[in-house]
């Protein structure tokens, strides 16, 4: 009826679990039922218990279909404070992997109204998890849990998601989890989707235009390996996240980083200009890197642009990319005409600055 119907529809997950879920690791989780106690029919002093189990993606769907919980097949529960032991695999689907798996946890009671001392099972389903067993998995878990919370619908079946969507909603999705994942407000540009739809169609010839118009895969995103290279988009975007949010965050905020460009338009943009001219570039041929490009101008008025080796997190945590750029003699001036004691000043290390 209608008040039963009101009733499980105020109970919900306050606290989600983690999306990426690794075994035998803790984690916390809460729920909260919306209305009041007036409602409740009193009982002793004791909260309410609520049970906690890990349920497949089938089992979900079973849920959702047939909205009670006989799918269930005694999966482990999970008492506070919790702890994923092991997770019990669903057949996969062809080439599907581990870490597309998608599972959740199921949290169900029972409560008594007053004052019909009517008795109402609750049961709420926690957003998507994907369980990795080693560290090395979290960046595939982290790509499936984003395609999802970014192109899922609302009221779907569990948990369904498109296999294509438009690429301008994969820009928004790009730009929306750069900019929280760096904590920036400077997010990409009209170039640099223009760079990255390159990359992952795998088409120089298109135009901006053209691929707005375009459809992406999930496959195009994290199954299908970069022509001559050993990873998938998402790896290199990853990669590209994490350097700039551990090393990179205040000069991609005050836009000293072009960041997303080819080598090749690199060389297009900088051959005409003064020798030292420079600009900065995320690697494609490694993961989580930043080079230095720049012209060296011949006598005879020749031009040949170098690319210097890419600096990984490690290698600019022992020394600033500031100070390595101050350090560099043949660096003068930051693209298109901007000397790089004034672009990068601020960046460099005040106590070196001071010694010189």
């Amino acid at each position: 009826d209608v008040l039963s119907s009101l009733v499980k529809s105020s109970f919900l997950v306050e606290k989600q679990p983690p999306q990426v879920l690794k075994t035998q690791t803790k984690f916390q989780a809460s729920v909260r039922f919306l209305l009041g106690p007036q409602l409740l029919k009193a009982s002793s002093a004791k909260p309410y218990m609520v049970r906690a189990d890990m349920v497949t993606e089938k089992q979900a769907r079973e849920l959702a279909l047939s909205a009670y919980s006989n799918a269930l097949r005694g999966d482990a529960q999970l008492s506070p404070p919790q702890l994923l032991k092991k997770i019990k695999r669903c057949e996969r689907k062809g080439s599907e992997s581990v870490t597309e798996e998608k599972c959740a946890v199921l949290f169900s009671t029972t409560v008594a109204l007053t004052p019909s001392n009517l008795s109402v099972h609750l049961q709420v389903l926690s957003l998507p998890i994907v369980v990795i067993v080693h560290g090395n998995q979290d960046n595939n878990a982290k790509a499936t849990v984003l395609w999802d919370n970014a192109f899922s619908e609302i009221d779907r079946v569990p948990f369904v998601v498109a296999e294509r969507v438009p690429w301008e909603k994969m820009c928004d999705t790009l730009n929306l989890k750069f900019m929280a994942e760096v904590q920036t407000t400077k997010g990409l540009l009209k170039e640099h989707y223009f760079f990255l739809a390159q990359k992952i169609f795998n088409d120089h010839s298109a135009s901006l235009e053209d691929f707005q118009s375009r459809s992406v895969s999930w496959a195009q995103f994290n199954k299908e390996i970069l022509p001559g290279r050993g990873f998938t988009f998402w790896q290199w975007f990853d990669g590209v996240l994490d350097l700039t949010k551990r090393c990179l965050k205040s000069y991609w905020s005050d836009r000293l980083i072009i960041g997303f460009i080819s080598k090749q338009y690199v060389c297009k943009l900088l051959s005409t200009e003064p020798d030292g001219t420079f600009l900065l570039r995320f690697s494609d041929s490694e993961i989580g890197g930043v080079t230095i490009a720049h012209v060296i101008r011949g006598k005879d008025g020749s031009s040949q642009v170098e690319n210097i080796q890419p600096f990984s997190a490690k290698d600019l945590s022992i020394r600033s990319l500031g100070d390595r750029i101050r350090d560099l003699g043949q660096l003068r001036n930051l693209y298109p005409n901007t000397p790089k004691d004034q672009a990068f000043g601020s960046h460099y290390n005040k106590e070196q600055t001071g010694k010189d």
